[in-house]
């Protein structure tokens, strides 16, 4: 028995896929948290060696990603790479692609995406509807344009999370802003903030998750809380679907893609950014979902089928951010209670250091009924403090 094909053929070892992922953040961990699932092996390249994900990778790479060589000699050692991050060296990641190698997304997408201005072009090229905006170099081309105002200035390069983002209310808030190239945003009459996943595989399939409905942290400019499904009317769901799948498509890649938009009060949908990778709009989708947004990922990278991305149950997920006046490393008060709470799930990105505004951790809360969620998001957010 023990030499029988059929035996042995079961037995016999298979070669696992290299992935790898550039960005060693909670992104990444969340990723290597479903890679664990599959016959993957894992790489991951980061300047800190006590990044969140390194201890749960197969093989950990200090190096910095936007360096050119090291971000080259890393993609050599997989045959898969993705990013957590889209600030990273997309030079290496184009001589990488000339030489072979598959990256997810492709390094074109994250040119694009990277730019503020080069994003509000695609936008305009493939008829998609965003806000209106202007292209400007410095100060002084704000200043031109002062029949925008109230208005928005994004710088085209460096912004993340809310930094490169100023609001100009008047003539005068100009003399504050950043001096650089940008885009200028006319403000949005905003209802709502809305974002949708779309995950699209090697031949064009795509799957689409539920839309979800963002509530921000006016002061950091952070997700707040988010919730899902978003409550939005039957047509406006088609009209928010079709935008995405077409942001999404246009790109021409492989990928999973947040498409965050607004629905203003006259009922239109508008684009504001895209990220190209998995993201904050997406952390419910481990609890929530039949697959979460971190295992459709993996199954592009492996080359497995699209994962099914149907809503199990409400949801709202809280961020947990680091609290004013504590730098130093952590202690987190109130777990214990939240942990006691009934559907309340809890991720720690294992940072050892808190400051304030820094993003330690997030809670997913599941109900059948959306009416109490929002109650107890905000019971969440007093109890679990992260402390120095």
């Amino acid at each position: 028995m023990g030499n029988s094909p059929g035996f042995l053929s079961l037995r016999m070892p298979t070669t696992p896929k290299k992935i790898g992922i550039l960005g060693g953040g909670q992104l990444g961990r969340m990723m290597l948290q479903e890679a664990a699932n599959y016959p993957i092996e894992t790489y991951v390249l980061d300047i800190d060696p006590q990044c969140p994900a390194a201890r749960l990778c197969t093989h950990y790479v200090q190096g910095d990603i936007n360096n050119f060589d090291a971000v080259y000699n890393f993609g050599k050692k997989v045959d898969v790479l993705t990013i957590e991050i889209e600030h990273v060296n997309i030079d290496a990641l184009e001589k990488l692609e000339e030489e072979g190698l598959e990256i997810i997304p492709k390094p074109a997408v994250l040119r694009t995406i990277k730019n503020k201005i080069l994003q509000k072009q695609y936008y305009d090229n493939h008829q998609i509807p965003t806000s209106p905006h202007v292209i400007v170099g410095n100060r002084t081309d704000i200043a031109e344009h002062e029949y925008m105002l109230p208005a928005v200035f994004k710088t085209a390069e460096g912004g993340y999370d809310g930094k490169g983002v100023q609001l100009i209310k008047n003539r005068e808030a100009i003399n504050d802003v950043h001096s650089a190239p940008g885009i200028l945003e006319k403000m949005v009459d905003i209802k709502k903030e809305i974002a949708q996943l779309v995950a699209v595989d090697r031949a064009g399939n795509t799957a689409l998750y539920p839309p979800v409905e963002m509530m921000f942290d006016q002061v950091l400019n952070l997700l707040d809380f988010q919730l899902c499904p978003a409550d939005i009317d039957e047509k406006t769901l088609w009209r928010v679907e079709a935008i995405a799948r077409s942001v999404a498509k246009n790109f021409k890649s492989p990928g999973l893609f947040a498409v965050e938009m607004f629905l203003d009060n006259q009922g239109q949908v508008l684009v504001n950014e895209t990220a190209p990778r998995v993201h904050n709009s997406g952390h419910h989708t481990i609890e929530a979902h039949a697959c979460s947004q971190f295992d459709m990922l993996i199954r592009i990278l492996a080359g497995y089928p699209l994962g099914d991305p149907h809503l199990l149950h409400a949801s709202l997920m809280v961020n947990i951010i680091g609290a004013e006046g504590f730098s130093g490393p952590v202690k987190y008060e109130g777990l214990d209670k939240v942990l006691s709470m009934e559907n309340a799930f809890v991720h720690l990105y294992g940072k050892a250091e808190t400051r304030p505004g820094r993003k330690m951790g997030h809670v997913t809360l599941l109900a059948h009924q959306q009416k109490n969620l929002v109650k107890q998001a905000h019971e969440v957010r007093k109890t679990l403090l992260p402390k120095a």
